[in-house]
């Protein structure tokens, strides 16, 4: 073959290929490798949805969400409102891991939920932030059991998941917040987007004092404002159920429904609570890719929600002075390795 006078740079890599980590990011499944490397970030997948009364799929969420992500550039991606390229340095550093699937044993629904709080509480004890990737809604219960400090939840969602609990019926997508409002760690429940008419037991929600903002009212406060729901400085989990978004965005998605928000409108109110709050974790559930179209466009809109949100994080001045520590060791053992090289 004719020698290229200018070959095509190696970095250069295209969605069909390579092994389908989030963001291309090192898949570390031991965890002495995972203390070895002290990432910032671990993203974790949960393929389970036995919690769905009506539909199942939602297992198959956390591997096409990652697929998607491989569309995005691992030099990082271009922030038209900041007009920057931001997870530019968190991707070359390796900042950012991919530590796999909680393993998830069908029908054995409270030993999976412990294996999700196992490792949840093994990630986040060094601090790291935490992403998942579900799965569906009832993930987040033992997500939120693992977290060992004071939080407020925000919950981004169609419908308030706070239904009765009663023996033999209790961990469904339909009860985890009922769950969660009862934790003492969980200093308060907000939820955003609740617009359900079949949703009767958010009066529930609402009578045991959460916040509950409904679309009309979101409106009014608007993305920029959102934010102020929770008290400014006070560490934060938030929890996205696709079907927050409407209905005619995510034909991948089991509930979705009518009046929802539009992507922009999301983003940016994740981007205004990562201003004003530091991020403990976040994740994305309900994604049904066999429910959707021929380019996945459900699971692409899923990526894309988790990338930005966590572009929007890393830039903020409480993240770094979080993890400056971290920078100042990786800096050094940057500096090193590039003095043995020489």
């Amino acid at each position: 073959m004719k020698e290229r006078n200018n070959p095509i740079p190696e970095d250069i890599v295209y969605p069909f290929s390579g092994i389908p980590t989030f963001l291309r990011s090192k898949l570390v499944t031991e965890l002495g490798d995972l203390e070895k490397l002290n990432p910032t970030i671990a993203v974790m997948g949960v393929p389970f949805d036995e919690g769905c009364p009506y539909m199942p799929g939602s297992r198959f969420g956390s591997r096409t969400i990652r697929e998607h992500s491989l569309r995005f550039s691992r030099n990082g991606y271009y922030d038209y409102e900041l007009k920057k390229i931001l997870l530019k340095e968190e991707l070359s550093r390796g900042r950012i891991v991919d530590i796999g699937d909680v393993n998830v044993i069908p029908t054995d629904v409270e030993g999976t939920f412990h294996r999700i709080t196992q490792m949840v509480e093994t990630v986040m004890k060094k601090n790291r932030m935490l992403i998942t990737l579900g799965g569906d809604h009832s993930i987040t219960y033992p997500i939120v059991r693992g977290i060992s400090q004071p939080i407020h939840v925000i919950h981004f969602d169609a419908h308030s998941d706070f239904a009765p609990i009663y023996d033999g019926y209790q961990y469904t997508n339909m009860h985890a917040f009922r769950h969660i409002s009862q934790m003492p760690h969980v200093k308060s429940l907000t939820q955003i987007g609740i617009r359900s008419i079949r949703d009767t037991s958010v009066l529930d929600s609402i009578a045991a004092g959460n916040r509950v903002v409904g679309m009309d009212e979101y409106r009014e406060i608007g993305p920029k404002n959102i934010a102020q729901v929770v008290p400014e400085g006070e560490p934060c989990y938030v929890t996205i159920d696709i079907d927050a978004f409407d209905s005619t965005l995510v034909p991948g998605c089991v509930s979705a429904e009518p009046g929802g928000f539009l992507y922009n409108e999301l983003r940016d109110s994740l981007g205004a609570i990562a201003e004003r709050n530091p991020i403990v974790g976040y994740e994305m559930v309900e994604v049904a890719p066999q429910l959707d179209v021929g380019t996945g466009i459900t699971s692409y809109l899923a990526a894309q929600t988790v990338i930005e949100f966590l572009g929007r994080i890393c830039e903020q001045p409480w993240w770094k002075e979080k993890y400056k520590n971290n920078r100042e060791t990786e800096a050094v053992t940057f500096q090193s390795s590039i003095e043995n090289k020489v």
